[in-house]
């Protein structure tokens, strides 16, 4: 569908000649006959798998809607088609994967990234050492800084954002603090392990880093009232920096753990920052079985497992809070004073996403959360003419992020909800078959970033998720 007749649709709904509802959004008009991938030429291609080029074909064979298999085959590649620059240094694999339109790789989009294609890490020698060649240079970025969230492939390279104080130092991009950061370096080297049994990873270095990151997250627990940490930056941008010179709102110290970022690389108004601090809970939980099941390390073992049993408390204590509408619902951010944030962003780890990282109803009221998430009350639920769906302070107040949409479709249990998020993703992304980082709630022609591989690749996730656990979705036609 074009621009063109996208507006003349919506101004007909607009008018009262035609309703839109939550589950009919847009118009399609694409082509009946099979269309031409947007994949770039194989010659072009970074990198490449036959696993994945296998699972490609056979879960595209039972989708009956065209156009979703289109999206599909163009976005569940697109990290190893257009990001990944791996090569084998000192004889270990080495894999740096860009973000997309950003020559700078994040810890947590990296991780994102391949965690699709993770499943298949036992079918494919080549893709197995790209995942573990990642765990490899994200062991490096953490050696190199802790509190940094993106680095550059050359550790020599000067910062674009060199006037940032304190300025990076070479092989930095940026220096925001954020707690997920560190929880995915965690997530991808658990999960590589779980799946192949390969403890060569736990190397020395890899145990430095993991010492490196306990050792962050106690100092950003912040009990003494005081933290090595600041950041400030040159920008009109009010989001892009704590404030009070850098250091973030005051906090009582009840042992959570102090996030300057959101996973949006937006500073966070309250610095205990929730979906976080779950993500801690459990990515430490993580280590405790790395370093008591496999590294026979029972004193770094425990005293993982005893901050993680110290935030949890501290989550249940002071982040539950019972609302008026839903019950006990989970904060979005709280400052332990007893002062609370009550949104979501949809980047992940976010309220949304909890299920997907591993979090559970048993410990945390996520049912009546997520309730809460998809009502009017969350002032970063929006709906439009052309879909709804979870925003972002990042991209302002009108814009919705598909990647919020994948991520209520994969949480969700619901026929009817995951379809409905299927048409919704089918009839946004603006006749590119790819995936943005936000589109207009009226317009998806207004969107960000045409070339954002953590939501391509996300969105290939979640379609075979659905193959895996409710095909019956993928084999009939997705109308709009």
């Amino acid at each position: 569908m074009n621009r063109r007749d996208f507006i003349l649709k919506n101004s007909l709904a607009l008018s009262g000649l035609t309703l839109l509802s939550s589950s009919s959004f847009g118009l399609s008009l694409f082509p009946s006959k099979e269309p031409v991938s947007n994949r770039p030429p194989i010659k072009d291609r970074t990198f490449s798998s036959n696993a994945v080029e296998e699972k490609i074909l056979e879960v595209k064979s039972i989708i009956k809607d065209k156009e979703l298999a289109w999206m599909f085959e163009n976005c569940y590649p697109n990290t190893l088609d257009t990001t990944v620059d791996y090569e084998v240094i000192d004889g270990n694999p080495d894999t740096f994967i860009i973000t997309g339109d950003i020559d700078a790789m994040w810890l947590r989009d990296s991780t994102a990234q391949v965690w699709p294609y993770m499943p298949l890490i036992n079918q494919d020698e080549k893709l197995k050492n790209l995942v573990k060649g990642l765990v490899n240079r994200q062991v490096k970025c953490v050696q190199k800084d802790p509190y940094a969230n993106a680095f550059y492939k050359d550790l020599t390279k000067e910062s674009h954002w060199k006037s940032d104080n304190p300025t990076p130092i070479a092989g930095v991009h940026e220096r925001k603090w954020e707690i997920d950061s560190l929880c995915y370096v965690i997530r991808l080297s658990n999960e590589y392990y779980k799946l192949t049994g390969d403890d060569s990873i736990f190397d020395d270095d890899w145990d430095q880093s993991m010492k490196l990151i306990l050792n962050t997250f106690k100092t950003e627990q912040r009990k003494d009232g005081n933290s090595p940490y600041f950041f400030t930056r040159k920008t009109t941008a009010m989001i892009d920096a704590p404030t009070f010179s850098g250091t973030g709102r005051p906090i009582e110290p009840v042992g959570l753990i102090c996030s300057m970022f959101r996973p949006s690389d937006d500073a966070t108004l309250y610095p205990f920052l929730i979906p976080s601090n779950i993500f801690a809970v459990i990515s430490l939980k993580q280590l405790y079985n790395i370093y008591s099941e496999v590294l026979d390390n029972t004193t770094f073992a425990n005293s993982c497992l005893e901050l993680a049993d110290e935030v949890d408390f501290a989550i249940k204590r002071y982040a539950i809070t019972e609302h008026l509408e839903f019950g006990n619902i989970l904060a979005y951010e709280v400052d332990g004073f007893g002062n609370k944030v009550f949104m979501d962003d949809a980047n992940v780890p976010s309220l949304m996403s909890l299920p997907y990282i591993g979090a559970s109803e048993s410990d945390y009221p996520l049912q009546n959360t997520r309730t809460f998430l998809l009502s009017n009350s969350n002032p970063y639920y929006l709906k439009g003419i052309a879909a709804e769906g979870q925003a972002s302070p990042h991209t302002g107040k009108e814009k919705i992020w598909p990647m919020g949409i994948i991520l209520r479709a994969m949480t969700s249990n619901d026929t009817d909800e995951i379809t409905m998020c299927l048409k919704m993703l089918k009839s946004t992304h603006a006749d590119t078959g790819f995936m943005h980082e936000a589109f207009h709630k009226d317009d998806p022609y207004d969107y960000n970033r045409s070339w954002f591989a953590w939501a391509n690749t996300l969105f290939g996730e979640l379609i075979i998720k659905i193959y895996d656990e409710n095909r019956e979705i993928l084999m009939m036609k997705i109308e709009n």
